[in-house]
């Protein structure tokens, strides 16, 4: 029974590596499409500006001289 499973499982792993024969090649009619602003990790410049102001006003990693609070103003 085991040697059956195991014969199911190696016929499906090779099969499954048979398909992976075009990964990570990029036709060149593609590359227009992966270089749209939309497929970028940070997306759209603004919103990723203003993530990155209330990012650092919760933080208020700047400092280490003594002065508490957490960026909100509630000092």
């Amino acid at each position: 029974m085991k040697r059956i499973v195991f014969t199911l499982f190696a016929l499906g792993a090779l099969s499954a590596l048979g398909a992976c024969s075009n990964l990570g090649q990029v036709n060149p009619w593609e590359k227009g499409d992966l270089a749209r602003q939309e497929m970028t990790f940070e997306g759209d410049p603004l919103d990723q500006r203003f993530v990155q102001h209330v990012y650092g006003s919760k933080e208020n990693a700047s400092g280490g001289y003594g002065v508490g609070g957490g960026g909100c103003g509630c000092n």
